[in-house]
């Protein structure tokens, strides 16, 4: 008997159906030689603290840190328990076992853990799903991968769980007591990639509160020739300009411009018109997805994440949507007819699209070489009901399907030209842009979608000029700007910037360590990060831009560098990278980890932590101090003393006097 084992019931579902394990069992579904069970998430955890100790416990002492488990515990999650025993016991029944939960490094370690715990000795395979329709099912089942090929994936699924343990669990504790010491009450959540996310949103909004606007000026020319007038932009000698060559000379300016007007015309310096081929952009990796997202529709990294879940999992509209990659492989190009036919099946009205594509152009997406573990997201070989779609998820749906399309069309071909001339002495230039083949970008006429932009280029027609040709120049003006301040953060700037982490390392050392791509947490767990400073109300989000709070600045404040800075953290994701590859051994990355949190806990039992205390409304009953809890209808002021005094004040202002002592035991069955 083989044994599959999902990570959901719905994959379970997915698969059973493919296989013929139609018959239900508790737990599992079961057919000839097969049976299918699934996980819920996480059937194990790391044990709790006090499992390595009662001086691990309640009340947190600031003696007893570091904890450092040797060795690591884990613990059957209560609310899974009776799942946990069907698996438990199909194990003791089979012969063989194939891993089928998501093809990711989360995956691997829900799956892996449970063989460990339950001490499976017995041979491994792993079923590598990019999509969840019955035709990739039934693909990925002839194509069984050994377990072997993925463990690396398991090992650096447990690293990165538990350097976050270690980082969350010693840290949180270290500055919470530490700023108990100075009054504050509440908890100071400190996270291995919350921590340094949270310091790029306080310092973008301490860098736009100092930052002072400071004028500059430009000259435009207005010149004629050919039948044709166009504007040209002084280019100031380095003399007259700050650092970013702007000019900061208004009498220069308008020196300048006065030169324009009384020379009346202009010579060609320069004459050059090159054409340019702009290729499709990729597939869309999570984050990239994520980006455009909340550029359209200012759609949160979780919504996003969510709904291409729901297009993967739910309607097998897309494909796996974790991924951090936009490439497709070679081999996929034997999938186009199917995939092009689908999307024509679910929505007729992509039938003149459809019939514009060349079904043989091979685009740059295609490279083996760029694949990771998983590819692009694309659409999948499954036609589905595109009215079964909500909004939110046939816009992701579209954009996903869009890029897709793009690959079958041609490069969108364009003249670009520079022109530079002389202006009584003074060097200006002009460039324009003419459309030549509007090619792929046909399908992003009325997306408004800035990532097709061309950048400052203006669309404009320039007579063809050589050099030495004599212009006339009918005027000319000053303008006066001003430096801007760098933007707020949004969803998207923000997932962005956790991607590209190493370009916020100052260190040259640490840069130079740092692949240029190296970022803050994963495709799968950015999403979540940002979720968390949210609920943590360290960050807010003020219309579509996110900006700390003072408790967010004031823990920045409080935490050491080596926290803070976002290259210590993709430098531990890039070890992770090597776990997963073979080339970093788990121990060995676990050992660097507690040396790491030893130090920091070293570090901050010396260190003094302000955090400024917020006013919290007065206690209904008592009158005295509340502080902010969760409760299962969200969150809610309650008294410090809760037990002994039960005063709560809603978040919505509705006050909740004391309960009245049941009269008879009928009144507490309501």
């Amino acid at each position: 008997m083989r044994l599959y084992i999902c990570e959901k019931p719905s994959q379970g579902r997915d698969l059973a159906g493919v296989l013929g394990a139609t018959r239900r069992g508790d737990g599992f579904l079961t057919g000839s030689g097969v049976t299918v069970t699934w996980a819920v998430g996480h059937l194990l955890e790391t044990a709790p603290p006090e499992a390595y100790g009662q001086q691990f416990g309640k009340p947190w002492s600031l003696s007893a840190l570091p904890i450092l488990p040797a060795p690591w515990q884990v613990v059957v999650k209560k609310e899974t328990q009776d799942q946990f025993k069907v698996i438990e016991r199909l194990l003791r029944q089979v012969d063989d076992v194939v891993i089928a939960t998501d093809a990711d490094r989360e995956g691997e370690v829900i799956a892996r853990e449970l063989l460990e715990y339950c001490r499976w000795e017995g041979p491994v395979q792993r079923l590598w799903l990019s999509a969840l329709d019955e035709l990739s099912i039934r693909a990925a089942l002839q194509d069984l991968r050994p377990g072997q090929a993925t463990l690396g994936m398991y090992h650096a699924g447990l690293g990165r769980a538990r350097a976050d343990w270690l980082i969350g669990m010693n840290l949180s504790r270290l500055y919470t007591l530490r700023a108990a010491e100075a009054g504050f009450d509440g908890v100071v959540s400190v996270g291995r990639v919350q921590t340094p996310t949270l310091a790029l949103v306080v310092r973008r909004d301490r860098e736009i509160a100092a930052f002072v606007p400071k004028p500059f000026w430009q000259v435009k020319a207005l010149i004629s020739a050919g039948g044709l007038t166009f504007p040209a932009q002084w280019v100031p000698a380095k003399v007259y300009t700050d650092e970013e060559k702007r000019c900061v000379h208004q009498n220069i300016a308008q020196q300048v411009a006065q030169l324009c007007r009384q020379a009346g015309h202009a010579v060609v310096t320069e004459s050059d018109t090159k054409r340019e081929k702009a290729a499709a952009p990729l597939a869309f990796s999570q984050g990239t997805l994520q980006q455009a997202c909340g550029r359209l529709w200012d759609m949160s990294p979780q919504q996003v994440l969510d709904t291409a879940q729901s297009l993967y999992e739910k309607h097998k509209a897309t494909t796996y949507p974790r991924t951090d990659c936009g490439y497709l492989p070679e081999s996929m190009r034997e999938e186009i007819s199917g995939v092009l036919d689908a999307i024509g099946r679910t929505d007729p009205e992509c039938a003149p699209v459809l019939a514009r594509l060349d079904r043989t152009f091979v685009s740059r997406i295609w490279n083996d070489k760029k694949i990771t573990a998983h590819h692009g997201i694309i659409p999948t070989r499954n036609a589905f009901q595109l009215s079964a779609l909500t909004e939110t998820e046939r816009n992701v749906y579209m954009l996903i399907r869009r890029n897709y399309l793009a690959q079958f069309l041609p490069l969108h071909e364009s003249d670009f030209t520079r022109l530079q001339f002389d202006i009584g002495g003074q060097l200006f230039r002009a460039t324009g842009r003419t459309e030549v083949i509007k090619g792929w970008k046909v399908l992003f006429e009325n997306a408004g979608d800035n990532e097709v932009d061309d950048g400052d280029e203006a669309d404009v027609a320039l007579p063809p000029l050589a050099q030495n040709d004599r212009c006339a120049v009918t005027g000319a003006e000053v303008v006066q700007l001003m430096t801007r301040p760098p933007a707020h953060y949004t969803f998207a700037t923000l997932i962005g910037a956790m991607m590209n982490a190493a370009a916020f390392v100052t260190d040259v050392a640490l840069r130079k360590v740092l692949k240029d791509n190296a970022g803050l947490g994963t495709e799968a767990t950015r999403a979540g990060i940002v979720e968390q400073l949210l609920n943590r109300h360290f960050i807010v989000r003020k219309g579509s831009k996110i900006m700390a709070t003072e408790l967010g600045a004031d823990v920045i404040d409080a935490l050491p560098p080596q926290l803070t800075e976002p290259g210590m953290t993709a430098l531990w994701e890039q070890a992770l990278d090597e776990v997963a590859a073979g080339r970093m051994s788990l121990d060995d990355f676990l050992q660097r980890q507690a040396g790491w949190t030893r130090n920091l806990v070293s570090q901050g039992t010396q260190q003094q932590v302000r955090i400024r205390i917020p006013p919290t409304p007065a206690c209904p009953l008592c009158g005295g101090k509340t502080r902010l809890r969760r409760g299962e209808k969200g969150e809610f002021w309650s008294c410090q003393h809760y037990p002994e005094c039960k005063g709560v004040i809603n978040i919505g202002g509705t006050r909740k006097k004391r309960p009245r002592r049941a009269k008879s035991p009928e009144s507490k069955k309501n």
